[in-house]
C-alpha cells in the first residue's frame, strides 16, 4: 500500500476508522471522509491522514473530495465505500421516508463515489474500489427491509461496475461483513440470537485485513467478487 492514495468514507468511527488505521500503517496516504468533523479530524491527526467533510449523498461534495485528494496526493488509487446507516423496520412498519434515507446513503452514496473516482483512477493508470456490503445483501433478515435492499443493490452494482471499469484497469469488489462489534452492527448483534459457527462476533480489524488486501496489488486479478467476513454465518445451519 505504500504510496497509494486512498479515500475511505464513514471513516470517523467503527470499521471505517480501523480501515484508515490499517491503511496508514501499511504506508497509504489516507483521506478520511465523514460527516462527523470532530471524530474525523481527531483520527486524521492520530494517524497522519487528511480529513474531508463529506455527505455521501451529495454529488458535488464527492467531486470536491476527489479533486482535493488528487491535488494533495497526485492520484486517487483506492476508494473504500464504507459509509452506511441502518433503520430497523419490516415491510409493514418501515416508512417510505426511512427507506429512501437508507437507500440514499447506502446505495446512491456508493454509486456517486464510484462515479466520482473513476476518472481520477483512469488518470492514475488504474485503481481499486471496495464497496462495503453486508451479509444482509446475501440473505434476508427480519425487520431490516431497507438495509437488506440497499446492500443487495450494492452487491449488484459492484459486479456491474467491475465489468464497466475493467478496461480501465479499475477493479471493483465487495466485502460483506456479518456480525462485527461496532456501534452500528453491535445493535444488530444484540437483536440476533446465537453466535456464528466460529462462536464469536467479529472485529473491525478482521474486516480491515480483507479490505487492505483488496486495495493492494496482491489482489490484482480479483474483481467483481464477493468477500464474506461473517464467521461462517451464511454457510448454513449449524
Amino acid at each position: 500500500m505504500r504510496g497509494k492514495s486512498a479515500i475511505i468514507t464513514g471513516a470517523a468511527s467503527g470499521m471505517g476508522a480501523e480501515e484508515a488505521r490499517v491503511f496508514a500503517a501499511e504506508g497509504a496516504r489516507v483521506t478520511i471522509a465523514d460527516v462527523d468533523d470532530g471524530a474525523g479530524e481527531r483520527l486524521a491527526k492520530e494517524i497522519g491522514a487528511r480529513f474531508h467533510h463529506l455527505d455521501v449523498t451529495d454529488a458535488a461534495g464527492w467531486e470536491a473530495l476527489v479533486t482535493s485528494a488528487e491535488n494533495a496526493y497526485g492520484t486517487v488509487d483506492v476508494l473504500v465505500n464504507n459509509a452506511g446507516i441502518v433503520v430497523w423496520g419490516g415491510v409493514t412498519d418501515l416508512t417510505e421516508v426511512d427507506l429512501r434515507r437508507v437507500l440514499d446513503v447506502n446505495t446512491i452514496g456508493v454509486f456517486l463515489g464510484m462515479r466520482a473516482v473513476a476518472p481520477a483512477m483512469e488518470r492514475a493508470g488504474g485503481g481499486s474500489i471496495i464497496n462495503i456490503g453486508s451479509t444482509s445483501g446475501l440473505v434476508g433478515g427480519p425487520k431490516a427491509l431497507g438495509y437488506s435492499a440497499s446492500k443487495w443493490a450494492v452487491r449488484g452494482m459492484t459486479k456491474a461496475a467491475a465489468l464497466d471499469l475493467a478496461p480501465k484497469n479499475i477493479r471493483v469488489n465487495a466485502v460483506h461483513p456479518g456480525l462485527i462489534r461496532t456501534p452500528m452492527s453491535g445493535a444488530a448483534a444484540d437483536r440476533t440470537s446465537g453466535t456464528p459457527p466460529l462462536g464469536r462476533i467479529g472485529t473491525p480489524a478482521e474486516v480491515a485485513a480483507v479490505v487492505v488486501h483488496l486495495a493492494s496489488d496482491d489482489s490484482g486479478y480479483t474483481t467483481g467478487a464477493d468477500h464474506v467476513v461473517d464467521g461462517g454465518r451464511t454457510a448454513g445451519w449449524t
